[in-house]
């Protein structure tokens, strides 16, 4: 089984993730902002069903908007354990509103957070990874790239610019063995801190000018639940389960895409016919061995 560390562990799809992974056998660093503040009751939970299922879960801290806080968590694990297998890329942060009304600075922060996260704590693992020659980067998207819903602007920006960070880095480190994951949950409302805790633009004189949508903007999480066939349970454990059923393939045979999209969205279909245009594209180029996993 692997090691793993993973963002943004102390909510949602991260907090399960962290779960189902190591009641899976795997040891797993569940990483979050501060675990003895406050995060301290998601990390004490954590550690109390580590200690009551066996279960490898080691809490850490880790706000990736902090480049010491990224080198500073992988130096930890490192410290353990000799060998980091795996980083989940899963903090992230929601936001709803005009986008008119989010100033450049609001939204140069959610993308700091959403997107330049990764970067950062890529950065602080990458050296050992590439001196091993072997790891795995699964970064947690989303589908709304594809999607594009209204009201959720700048978060749409940023998982779009995630999605295309994983995707060129992809290139250039499978050719030094390590391969990359891009795991695309679609919307839940429910079991995720994602709704209740997203922020709003600050601009409010702006909002006010769009306010012949507020009716629109006021039945945004009734519009996402309408996109479940009745009867869907929209959990998103599924997205868990997804990433632990991934992370059982062998090391070179997991997907570099995977949908877990219960809203029907084609999502699917739009990948493959983006896929192969990119395919066709890199290799027309002369740049196909990026497209494979170079790996002893």
């Amino acid at each position: 089984m692997s090691t793993v560390l993973i963002t943004g562990a102390a909510t949602g799809i991260g907090n399960l993730t962290a779960k189902a992974l190591a009641r899976a056998g795997h040891r797993v660093y569940a990483s979050m902002r501060a675990p003895e503040g406050r995060n301290a009751q998601p990390a004490r939970e954590l550690r109390d069903l580590a200690a009551a299922e066996e279960a490898d879960i080691r809490v850490i801290e880790l706000d990736v908007a902090s480049q010491e806080s990224a080198d500073n968590a992988v130096r930890t694990v490192l410290g353990d354990v000799d060998e980091l297998d795996v980083v989940i890329h899963n903090a992230g942060h929601l936001v709803a509103g005009y986008v008119e009304a989010f100033t450049a600075e609001e939204i140069a922060h959610l993308v700091d957070v959403n997107t330049l996260g990764v970067q950062r704590l890529n950065r602080a693992v990458l050296p050992h990874m590439r001196a091993r020659g072997r790891g795995t980067l699964l970064y947690v998207g989303s589908t709304t790239p594809v999607t594009t819903p209204p009201f959720l602007g700048p978060y749409v920006v940023s998982k779009a610019a995630m999605d295309a960070l994983a995707l060129v880095t992809s290139y250039e480190v499978s050719q030094l063995g390590i391969e990359s994951v891009i795991v695309m949950p679609g919307p839940f409302t429910q079991g995720t801190d994602h709704f209740p805790k997203a922020s709003r633009a600050s601009d409010t004189a702006v909002a006010e000018a769009y306010k012949i949508l507020d009716p629109l903007v006021a039945r945004n999480e009734q519009a996402t639940e309408s996109l479940f066939t009745p009867g869907t349970e929209a959990d998103p454990v599924v997205v868990a389960q997804e990433i632990t059923r991934i992370l059982a393939l062998p090391y070179g045979a997991r997907p570099f895409r995977s949908v877990v999209d219960l809203t029907n969205s084609k999502v699917e279909q739009a990948n493959a016919a983006v896929t192969e245009a990119r395919t066709e594209f890199v290799r027309r180029m002369g740049f196909g061995e990026v497209l494979e996993l170079h790996h002893s």
